[in-house]
C-alpha cells in the first residue's frame, strides 16, 4: 500500500527554504506562569528527541558521486514527540531514495510521477514541497515525524550528483549540521579515480555568515580528528569528531560544509574515455593551450536596490576583474536602471589608462530608479556584434557577457518571454550571455533562462554573503577560454544517445563531459574525432580509444538499484549517462516555449527520471509502508528487494544437515551431476552446540558460500559473514561492513554493510546473502550466511544442486487423503505449533509437509512454509550425502570427501 507523506503518524517531506530549515528546533513559551531558565533548560534537555548518530557514506568513482546519510534519533520523553531530520544537499544533486523507520515500522520511499494538478495535492500544511535554495549551491531536505515514547526512529537519505571541474578542482561538499551534539558521528568518502588522484585536499570546515555558528573556518588544514589514506587511484576520508571535538567547533552541532578538493591525471590529447557494460563516458580537458581573446562587457544593475553594501562589493570585485584582463582583450562597461549608461560605445583595448578610466567609471555610479533588463542586455549585444562584423575575428575570439542584477524586471520590456526571445534573436548563438543574481529578490528563474538559452552559466550570491568575493570566484571559471566551437563527434554506427556533443566555449579548468551507448558491447576501438578553434589555428583530434573490459572494481554505487532495460543492472557510468542526460532534458524543457515540444521533453525526462529512481521537478516521492521492521535497521534499510525465496526452496534450506561420521570415509554417489558451464554455488556448514532445553542436538549454520562463474570469463567468489573474496581478472578483498559495488564483465557484486551481499550476473541471475550477525553471540550461535535466489531468469532447465533441482519446476500442494481433522498426528501438530498435513507434489515426488512458522532475516520475520521431515529425504533426488563436493569450488563432476553442500 502507497502512502503519500503525511497521511501517516504526520510524515512530511519537503525541500524549503533555509529559514524554514533553520526554525524546526525552535520552541515557544506556553501562557501561563513564568517558568525559570534553569527550569526550562532542564525541561528542554530532558524531552528534546537525543541524535544518536549522525553519519555520511560516500563514494565517488570517476566523478561521479553516491552519498547516503544515516540519522538515528531516541525519544527519551514519557510523551510521544515530533521529531525532523534535515540535510542540505547539492542543488544539482538527484535524491535516489528515502526511508523512515519509526519503531519498529519501515516506510520506503518510492518515486512516482508527479500529478499535473494541482488539485491532488495534500492539503496539510506541513507537506507542500517547494524548490527555494537554502544556501549557495544546495537545497534542505526535511522529513518529520512523530516518535512513540522511548522509541527510536532512524532517516536514510540517498543522493547522487556528477561533480563538475572548477578551477582545476573537483569539488564534494557534505553538510553536516545534525542541529545537535551527535553520540556518534562520522563522515566516510571513498574516492575511486582509474586515471589516478593527481592532488587531493580537505578544506577547514566551512560555514556561510547566513548560518553563522561555526567556529573552525579560520583554521588551516582539514578539521580535527580528519583521517586521510591515499593510493595512486583511491583515496579513504574519514572525519569522526568526538562530542568534546564537536561542541569545541559549535555547541549547537551545526558544524558546516566538509569539503574535498581534488584532481586526475591527464595524459590523453583527446581526453578519457572509460568504458562498463555497454555505455561510455568521455572526459575531455585539454590544457597548455594558448588562450583565446576575451571580448567582455561589463552589464551593471545600478538601480536603487543595489544601494550600500551590494553596490559597494561589486564595485570592488570589478576593481579587481579589470586589472586581471589581458592585453589582448576588449572590454566596456554598461551600467544600467531605468536608463543605460554605456561607458564607452566600442570595445577598447586593455592597457594601464583604459583600465584607470574604467575604475573611476564605475567608482562614480550612483544606485538610482528601476530596472530595464532588456534594455541593457540588447545595448552589450549590440556592442560585441559590432566589434566582432568590424574586425573579422569572430572565430579567434569569445564574445562574453557579464550581466550582474539583483532584481525584475520593472522598466522597459518586462515580460519575461520577450526579454527571453528578444536576447536569443539579438546574441545569434555568438554571444555568450553569464548572469549573476543578487539577493532574495532577483527573477533567478530569468536569469537562469537567459544564460542557458545564450551558451552561459549563472550563479546565485546570497546578500548576506560576500557578494564581491563570489563574483571574483565566478570570473575566475571563465576568465581562460582555450577553444570555441567545439564538436565531438564519434561513429553513428557505434554510438547511440549520446549526450550534448556541441560546446560553445571550453574555459581552463573545467571539462566536457560526454555520455552514451554502445551499440555493439564487444567493440575494441572507438574512433573519436574533436574540432575546435584556437587563437591561432583550427583543431582537429583524430583517434581510435581502446575501449577494452575494464578491471573489476571500477563500479561503485550505494543506491538501489534500478530496474534496468534489458541490458543488466546498471553501473556507475550507465548511472551518470541517465544523470547527464535527465539534466540536459530537464534544460530543454525549460528553454522551450513550444507547448507540444515542452510536454515531449517533460515525458522523457520524467520516464528517464523513474527508470533511474532520480526525484525531479517531474517525479515525486511516495513512502511505501509502514511494514514491520526486519533484521536490524541497516538491513531493513539495504535489503528490500529479495524478499525470500519460494517456500519449497526455503523448507529444503531450513532442514539442514550436520555433518556426521560419514564425512571421514570415501562416498560414493548415485546422483550423476554433469559438469556446468555457467554457474556452480557450494555452501560450507559450520556447527554449534544445541540451545539449552530445546529438542535439537544440534545446529548448522552456512559460514561459507562460494560461487564460481565461467561465463562470460572464469570468476571466483567466496563470502563470509565478514568478507568477500572476488577473484577474476583481479583479486579484491571487500568487507562486510562496509557498502560498496564492484562490478565488470558481466559479474556484479553489491555489499550492504552487515546486511547482506547481491550477486549478479549478465543481469538474468542474482543471488542474494544475508549477512546475520549477532552483538553477544551465545554458545549455540554463530555469525553465519542466508542463501536466497533473487532472480532465475538465467537458470537452465538443467539446473541441478540441494536446492538447483526445484527450479524451473512446478510445485503442487494437496490436503492429505485422511483430511487435517481425520489425521493421526494432527493434535500433536497444533500442540507442537504445526500446521495441518499435506502432499507436496513436484518432480514426480508425493512427500508429506506440514505447515509451519518460520523466522528469517536474523530471526525477526516470521514466515509461513511447508515443511519437508527428515532432511527432505523423500522430496530431494538421492538423499542430501550425495551433494557432498571435494572443496569449496566443486562443480560436481567428482563428488568425494569435504565439508561443502553444494546448492
Amino acid at each position: 500500500m502507497l502512502l503519500l507523506l503525511g497521511l501517516c503518524l504526520g510524515l512530511s517531506l519537503c525541500v524549503g527554504s533555509q529559514e524554514e530549515a533553520q526554525s524546526w528546533g525552535h520552541s515557544t513559551e506556553q501562557d501561563g506562569l513564568r517558568v525559570p531558565r534553569q527550569v526550562r533548560l532542564l525541561q528542554r534537555l530532558k524531552t528534546k528527541p537525543l541524535m544518536t548518530e549522525f553519519s555520511v557514506k560516500s563514494t565517488i568513482i570517476s566523478r561521479y558521486a553516491f552519498t547516503t546519510v544515516s540519522c538515528r534519533m531516541l525519544n527519551r520523553a514519557s510523551e510521544d514527540q515530533d521529531i525532523e531530520f534535515q540535510m542540505q544537499i547539492p542543488a544539482a544533486a538527484f535524491i535516489t531514495n528515502f526511508t523512515m523507520l519509526i519503531g519498529d515500522k519501515v516506510y520506503q520511499g518510492e518515486i512516482t510521477e508527479r500529478a499535473k494538478k494541482s488539485g491532488d495535492r495534500v492539503k496539510e500544511k506541513r507537506n507542500k514541497t517547494t524548490e527555494e535554495n537554502g544556501e549557495k549551491g544546495t537545497e534542505i531536505f526535511r522529513a518529520s515525524a512523530v516518535i512513540p515514547s522511548k522509541d527510536k526512529a532512524a532517516f536514510f537519505l540517498s543522493y547522487e550528483e556528477l561533480l563538475q571541474r572548477r578551477l582545476g578542482k573537483y569539488q564534494h561538499s557534505i553538510s553536516v549540521r545534525p542541529q545537535q551534539l551527535s553520540g556518534r558521528l562520522s563522515v566516510d568518502v571513498n574516492i575511486l579515480e582509474s586515471a589516478g588522484i593527481a592532488s587531493l585536499e580537505v578544506l577547514p570546515l566551512h560555514n556561510s555568515r547566513q548560518r553563522g555558528s561555526g567556529r573552525g573556518e579560520d583554521d588551516s588544514g582539514p578539521p580535527p580528528s580528519t583521517v586521510i589514506n591515499q593510493n595512486e587511484t583511491f583515496a579513504n576520508i574519514i572525519f569522526k569528531p568526538s562530542v568534546v571535538q564537536q561542541a569545541k567547533i559549535a555547541q549547537n552541532g551545526v558544524l558546516g560544509d566538509f569539503i574535498i578538493r581534488y584532481d586526475v591525471n591527464r595524459e590523453q590529447s583527446i581526453g578519457d574515455i572509460q568504458v562498463l557494460n555497454g555505455y561510455f563516458v568521455h572526459y575531455f580537458a585539454p590544457k597548455d593551450l594558448p588562450p583565446l581573446p576575451k571580448n567582455v562587457v561589463f552589464v551593471l544593475d545600478s538601480s536603487a536596490s543595489m544601494v550600500g553594501t551590494k553596490l559597494r562589493q561589486t564595485k570592488d570585485a570589478l576593481f579587481t576583474i579589470l586589472h586581471d584582463l589581458r592585453p589582448q582583450d576588449r572590454f566596456s562597461i554598461i551600467g544600467f536602471s531605468n536608463r543605460i549608461k554605456v561607458w564607452k560605445d566600442h570595445l577598447i583595448s586593455v592597457t594601464p589608462d583604459s583600465i584607470r578610466d574604467g575604475k573611476v567609471y564605475i567608482h562614480h555610479m550612483s544606485p538610482t530608479g528601476g530596472t530595464d533588463i532588456n534594455g541593457a542586455l540588447q545595448r552589450a549585444i549590440r556592442l560585441l556584434n559590432k566589434y566582432v562584423a568590424h574586425n573579422d575575428i569572430g572565430d579567434r575570439s569569445v564574445s562574453l557577457i557579464i550581466f550582474l542584477t539583483d532584481g525584475k524586471p520593472t522598466v522597459g520590456e518586462t515580460h519575461t518571454l520577450k526579454i527571453l526571445n528578444n536576447t536569443r534573436e539579438a546574441a545569434r548563438g555568438q554571444v555568450c550571455i553569464f548572469t549573476i543574481g543578487i539577493g532574495n529578490d532577483v527573477d533567478f528563474r530569468l536569469l537562469e533562462k537567459l544564460s542557458l538559452e545564450n551558451c552561459g552559466l549563472t550563479r546565485r550570491v546570497h546578500e548576506e554573503e560576500d557578494a564581491g568575493s563570489q563574483l571574483i570566484g565566478f570570473y575566475d571559471e571563465i576568465r581562460t577560454p582555450l577553444l570555441s566551437d567545439i564538436r565531438i563527434d564519434y561513429p553513428p554506427s557505434s554510438v547511440v544517445q549520446a549526450t550534448k556533443t556541441l560546446f560553445p566555449n571550453y574555459f581552463n579548468g573545467s571539462e566536457i563531459i560526454i555520455a552514451g551507448k554502445l551499440v555493439d558491447r564487444k567493440l575494441d576501438h572507438l574512433h573519436v574525432e574533436v574540432t575546435a578553434s584556437n587563437s591561432k589555428k583550427f583543431v582537429i583530434l583524430k583517434t581510435d580509444v581502446p575501449v577494452g573490459p575494464q578491471k573489476a572494481g571500477k563500479d561503485v554505487t550505494g543506491s538501489p538499484r534500478p530496474e534496468g532495460d534489458g541490458e543488466g543492472d546498471s553501473n556507475h557510468i550507465e548511472r551518470l549517462w541517465s544523470y547527464l542526460t535527465t539534466k540536459e532534458l530537464l534544460s530543454s524543457w525549460l528553454q522551450s516555449d513550444d507547448e507540444p515540444e515542452k510536454e515531449r521533453l517533460r515525458q522523457q525526462a520524467q520516464d528517464l527520471a523513474l527508470s533511474y529512481r532520480f526525484l525531479t521537478p517531474f517525479t515525486s516521492m511516495k513512502l511505501r509502508g509502514p511494514v514491520p521492521r526486519k533484521d536490524g535497521l541497516e538491513e531493513a534499510h539495504g535489503m528490500s528487494a529479495a524478499m525470500g525465496p519460494e517456500p519449497v526452496v526455503q523448507s529444503v534450506r531450513g532442514a539442514g544437515t550436520q555433518p556426521g561420521p560419514f564425512l571421514e570415509k570415501p562416498y560414493q554417489p548415485r546422483i550423476k551431476i554433469s559438469k556446468t558451464s555457467g554457474v556452480t554455488v557450494n555452501g560450507e556448514l559450520i556447527g554449534a552446540p544445541a540451545p539449552p532445553n530445546g529438542h535439537k542436538k544440534q545446529r548448522t549454520y552456512f559460514r561459507t558460500i562460494t560461487i564460481l562463474v565461467n561465463k562470460p570469463e572464469r570468476s571466483y567468489l567466496e563470502i563470509t559473514p565478514s568478507r568477500v573474496i572476488l577473484d577474476g581478472g583481479d583479486r579484491l578483498v571487500l568487507p562486510c561492513n562496509q557498502s560498496v559495488v564492484v562490478g565488470s564483465r558481466g559479474l556484479e557484486v553489491s555489499v550492504s554493510a552487515n546486511a547482506n551481499v547481491t550477486v549478479t550476473i549478465q543481469g538474468s541471475i542474482a543471488f542474494v546473502i544475508l549477512i546475520h550477525l549477532y552483538k553477544k553471540p551465545a554458545p549455540f550461535q554463530r555469525h553465519h550466511l542466508g542463501f536466497y535466489i533473487a532472480n532465475s531468469e538465467g537458470l537452465s532447465s538443467n539446473c541441478h544442486g540441494l536446492l538447483g533441482q526445484f527450479l524451473n519446476q512446478d510445485a503442487r500442494l494437496t490436503e492429505d487423503p485422511a483430511g487435517p481433522s481425520q489425521s493421526p498426528t494432527h493434535l500433536l501438530l497444533l500442540q507442537a505449533g504445526e500446521g495441518p498435513e499435506a502432499v507436496l507434489k513436484v518432480k514426480g515426488h508425493q512427500v508429506p509437509v506440514v505447515w509451519k512458522q518460520r523466522k528469517i532475516y536474523n530471526g525477526e520475520e516470521q514466515i509461513d512454509c511447508w515443511f519437508a521431515r527428515n532432511n527432505a529425504a523423500k522430496l530431494i533426488d538421492g538423499e542430501y550425502k550425495d551433494y557432498l563436493a571435494s572443496h569449496p569450488f566443486d562443480t560436481g563432476m567428482t563428488l568425494g570427501r569435504g565439508t561443502s553442500r553444494e546448492l
